[in-house]
């Protein structure tokens, strides 16, 4: 059964009828085939017209669709012998980030991901993509390890923030995060970080300090939750889509803010109704950006990342 978002159920109730259709026989005066092609292209219509005009919160929403590929999902389809790399070496294990060693398109590399999962024991198993100190200094480590081979390393940026709670606040959480964006800037090797889903707060910039962030058309990336905000600003969860507007968090508001460098577009009906075109265009861009990067030096690349998120809030802003 596909999961229908709330602004989808026009489309639900359409695709409902085709699936109806198609059990019945082509017997009688009614001729199934032609009405099921019919019904298929106003469904088409519906949702092209749909998805060409998204709020910001709607985007939210889709960035969120338990059906959207996860970190586990691209690693699977675009990165060949992953070898996983696991434990900090300090705490603990962390299964919100994963992390190893890989052959992407025929280069050596390291990756890292948050995870969500896909079903409820997967999300609890990897924390709801929420990873927690020993998480972020696992990815320390597998950095420290991309540089020290001089591997590129590519980050997929999925994750509504880092753990809150009193245990991970403990073990050092801000540090952690703080930690991880210092040495990311600090990095000799191209970084290639890509927001497939939701880039939630500095549990997302952990990973996403680099030379090249890419982001999925209907993906979202903000410095707090639309509900988060909401609850500061109004007191109250339920302006989440005013909120929503307000923190411009859309791939388009970023591209046009300088915080991002590329969208790729997703397939009719976002990322989940086309998962392997999806992720066949999001191997195409991590290629394109690693070949440019791949032809700088170490000092360029470093000189060039801290560049760029030092000249972020002077574009767009007009």
């Amino acid at each position: 059964m596909r999961h229908y978002l709330d602004f989808e159920k026009p489309i639900a109730e359409l695709e409902g009828k085709i699936e109806e259709l198609r059990h019945l026989s082509d017997a009688g005066e009614l001729n199934i085939a032609d009405e099921v092609a019919r019904l298929q292209g106003k469904a088409e219509r519906l949702l092209r017209q749909t998805y060409t005009k998204l709020s910001a919160w709607q985007k939210c929403q889709v960035a969120r669709h338990p059906e959207r590929p996860h970190s586990a999902d691209y690693l699977a389809a675009l990165v060949e012998d992953f070898v996983p790399l696991a434990g900090d070496r300090l705490y603990s294990e962390d299964k919100a980030i994963l992390g190893g060693l890989g052959r992407f398109r025929g280069h050596s590399c390291v990756v890292l991901g948050q995870e969500k999962g896909h079903d409820m024991q997967s999300r609890v198993t990897h924390n709801f993509g929420m990873p927690r100190p020993e998480g972020y200094r696992k990815a320390q480590r597998l950095m420290l390890f991309a540089e020290r081979f001089r591997l590129p390393l590519l980050t997929f940026v999925d994750t509504a923030g880092a753990y809150p709670g009193i245990g991970a606040e403990e073990r050092g959480q801000a540090e952690a995060i703080a930690r991880c964006i210092e040495l990311s800037l600090q990095l000799r090797v191209p970084v290639i970080a890509t927001v497939i889903g939701e880039g939630g707060s500095g549990g997302a910039i952990a990973l996403a300090t680099a030379n090249r962030v890419i982001m999925l058309e209907h993906s979202i990336y903000s410095v707090i939750s639309p509900e988060g905000c909401a609850s500061i600003l109004w007191r109250s969860a339920e302006q989440n889509q005013e909120a929503a507007e307000a923190l411009r968090l859309t791939a388009q508001d970023l591209e046009r803010l300088g915080v991002i460098d590329q969208i790729v577009p997703e397939p009719l009906g976002a990322a989940h109704r086309g998962r392997g075109k999806t992720m066949t265009a999001v191997g195409d861009a991590i290629e394109e950006a690693l070949h440019a990067l791949r032809r700088l030096d170490g000092g360029t690349l470093r000189v060039q990342r801290r560049d760029k998120f030092l000249a972020m809030g002077q574009k767009g802003l007009g």
